[in-house]
């Protein structure tokens, strides 16, 4: 069933009740509901692949990972928005009765398309930077082995770095790990001409 969305106001919880009878997803942006485009099979595999190197235990931490259908509520913007990527530490903060919301990841993930990168690297980001507990943004890009790495050391203040090449190796911040970009760019195949979403 899809649903048409009237160009109007919605609350909150009006949303959330769309999106339980809805088959596509969509963002929720104080009171705009926004339909979210498909992903590329080069756009899956480099999100699936990062899931797949991460190791839910490292030096006796726990950790909780997530790809793509799990919402991440952020209050102070009144936003609800589905990330490419989400590692929590420890077990995962719900808001209200359901397990379908959560509001503490640790570190996001967001592979870029031409569509979406340049929100993903402004307002995208802002927004991410009010939810406590957030240390950690990492923007993949899906045509080239390219990555943009944020890292909070205080309270408004990040580190910028950049990895590219096969060979580099993204060491993350928030959590004592490190992965190749060869093996986040595992059987991609940036020849393919697949449409920009």
């Amino acid at each position: 069933m899809v649903l048409q969305i009237e160009k109007r106001h919605y609350t909150p919880e009006e949303y959330l009740e769309l999106e339980e009878k809805t088959e596509y997803k969509s963002e929720y942006r104080r009171g705009e509901i926004l339909p979210m485009a498909g992903g590329t099979t080069n756009h899956n595999k480099i999100a699936l692949n990062f899931c797949r190197k991460f190791p839910l235990t490292i030096q006796q931490e726990d950790y909780e990972i997530y790809m793509g259908d799990v919402k991440l509520s952020i209050p102070h913007y009144q936003i609800y928005t589905y990330p490419d990527v989400m590692v929590v530490k420890g077990k995962p903060i719900y808001e209200g009765t359901s397990t379908t919301i959560i509001i503490n990841p640790l570190l996001i993930v967001e592979v870029l398309s031409n569509s979406t990168k340049n929100y993903d690297k402004t307002d995208k980001f802002k927004y991410y930077r009010s939810i406590s507990g957030f240390q950690e943004y990492i923007l993949i890009d899906q045509y080239s082995f390219a990555i943009e790495q944020f890292a909070k050391q205080t309270e408004g203040q990040w580190i910028f770095r950049e990895y590219e090449g096969e060979a580099a190796v993204l060491g993350m911040d928030s959590v004592n790990f490190q992965i190749s970009l060869r093996d986040i760019y595992e059987r991609v195949n940036f020849d393919l001409d697949e449409s920009d979403t």
